[in-house]
């Protein structure tokens, strides 16, 4: 199913995910007007390293972001396998693959159409709405975003 987040349109594959596709939109809209910061879906992971991967994601919280690096040491892999994992994450947004960045502050890939210019904007979507208050982060545009 298509979606729009941040006038950016976004694959789901809504097979992955228990409630109806109505829900998902609701749900994904919600969070694209800033009115959602977790998403309350009953999403099936597969078995395996895309599976573990994407369990870590959906533990990282809104307007925050964790590294290859760190998702590869909670999962026992190595960060280059996570960001091929990340790239194999059929529920973006959801199973938000946005908040995996790398070391050096780069923002590596991202699978949903626009690439990483979606990533970047949904991130600064993000640390715009986390709030005063909350712990900084450098976003690579250079400018510092909170983080929860």
């Amino acid at each position: 199913m298509k979606v729009s987040v941040q006038s950016r349109t976004l694959e789901i594959d809504e097979t992955y995910v228990a409630e109806p596709p109505a829900e998902i939109r609701d749900q994904i809209r919600a969070y694209d007007r800033g009115d959602r910061r977790a998403f309350d879906l009953s999403v099936t992971t597969p078995d395996g390293l895309t599976g573990d991967v994407m369990a870590a994601m959906t533990e990282i919280p809104y307007g925050e972001t964790r590294t290859y690096g760190e998702i590869a040491a909670a999962v026992g892999s190595a960060p280059v396998a996570v960001g091929q994992a990340c790239g194999r994450n059929p529920v973006p947004i959801v199973v938000p693959c946005h908040r995996v960045v790398g070391s050096d502050g780069t923002l590596g890939g991202y699978s949903a159409a626009g690439g990483v210019a979606t990533k970047r904007r949904l991130l600064e979507f993000e640390s715009r709405r986390a709030g005063p208050g909350s712990v900084q982060t450098r976003l690579p545009t250079g400018r510092e975003g909170p983080r929860e």
